[in-house]
């Protein structure tokens, strides 16, 4: 699978731009505040519905303007495929593929896969469990795009059932809250089934891509930390039964305190570097090598499941050392196509050849002469 081509409209920096691209390495060079990250960053948008960089939408939106588009023309196998987002503020988005709008913008999930590492991934290992289920949830619909209709429903779901243990106690009535108990157990139970799986399946990798790029520390594992304190299966059915338990256990506690204390959304992804857990032990190189190992393993994963992500590697090899280096760079030359940002072109592995772009005061130009068309203001 590869982008061929990128454009977008009010999104983030630019006014509009466009970038033909083709397999292999790509490099976006150009100093901070250029716009290389928005570009990478709407690719990712295209192939998760989310941003690596923020939790909303609206900071996706170029200042002043009311909506932002992001468009993509996807090849695989031999198939173009043509994927749109419109991010409207304070509205539903908008999806289309091959032109043809689609009822719901996760319709639009799978055409674009990617696997993206940035700076920001160092919170997977020092950041809160929020941040660690959100890795694990992007994997899991990435992989099977199924699971975004799960996770948002889950989310509906816990929200509904959240403000109505705010008034519970108040209200004294209970009843409704069984129906939302149901719905709680029967949801959570399809997306913990889904992250105990996924995780089984990256633990050996994550394993794997750690001891290359650190392989004088304490091995690394990963283990899932539900907050069900029962022996966990993979059937959803047997799932959902101990998520119901769970419920009526701590109904009592739930009332009181006016929040639910059960379910994946209290979960977490357990990273452990030897005998202690990594939040606490690792320093700041094996965290970063643990990150990186994170992100080597989930490009793993889906090659492993006959699909091969574009690979984004935005402004990180200037934080690595020699040896992460030429670890990440071996899997970046072996890539069907893999896309960079960098500051300087001296941050970049020079084995990693192909086309580059240069970015600076709003103008974007390929090295070897041919202008980009491109627009940038000069909101950033």
């Amino acid at each position: 699978m590869h982008l061929r081509r990128l454009e977008v409209a009010d999104f983030r920096s630019w006014e509009r731009a466009e970038l033909e691209l083709e397999p292999g390495v790509t490099v976006l060079l150009g100093p901070n505040g250029a716009g290389k990250t928005n570009l990478v960053e709407a690719i990712g948008y295209l192939a998760t519905l989310g941003s690596h960089r923020v939790a909303t939408d609206a900071p996706l939106i170029r200042r002043g303007a009311p909506r932002a588009i992001v468009r993509g023309l996807v090849v695989n196998r031999g198939r173009e495929l043509s994927v749109e987002v419109e991010i409207t503020a304070g509205k539903a988005n908008r999806a289309r593929v091959n032109r043809a709008p689609v009822s719901r913008p996760r319709d639009a999930l799978g055409v674009l896969r990617s696997v993206l590492f940035a700076p920001e991934d160092l919170v997977l290992v020092r950041g809160e469990p929020g941040e660690r289920r959100r890795f694990l949830d992007d994997l899991l619909v990435a992989r099977h795009p199924r699971f975004a209709a799960v996770r948002t429903d889950y989310e509906r779901v816990l929200k509904q059932r959240s403000a109505l243990l705010k008034t519970a106690r108040a209200a004294g009535d209970l009843r409704t809250l069984d129906v939302w108990d149901g719905h709680l157990a029967r949801h959570g139970a399809a997306l913990l089934a889904g992250r105990l799986e996924l995780v089984a399946d990256l633990a050996p990798l994550a394993a794997e891509a750690f001891v290359e790029v650190a392989p004088t520390s304490d091995p690394v594992t990963l283990r899932y930390r539900s907050s069900l304190d029962s022996e966990l299966c993979l059937d959803p059915r047997q799932l959902e039964a101990l998520l119901g338990e769970a419920l009526v256990r701590m109904r009592r506690q739930e009332v009181e305190r006016g929040v639910c204390l059960v379910g994946p959304h209290r979960d977490d992804l357990d990273l452990r570097l030897g005998e202690g857990p990594a939040k606490g032990y690792a320093s700041h190189g094996e965290s970063w090598a643990l990150a990186l190992a994170l992100r080597l393993a989930s490009y793993r994963l889906l090659q492993r499941d006959d699909v091969e992500p574009v690979l984004i590697l935005d402004d990180v090899f200037a934080e690595l050392d020699t040896r992460r280096r030429r670890a990440l760079a071996a899997v970046a030359a072996r890539a069907e196509q893999v896309i960079i940002t960098a500051a300087v072109a001296e941050d970049v592995p020079a084995d990693l050849a192909g086309a580059r772009f240069t970015m600076s005061g709003g103008a974007m130009a390929r090295m070897d002469g041919e202008p980009a068309d491109a627009e940038q203001s000069n909101a950033s």
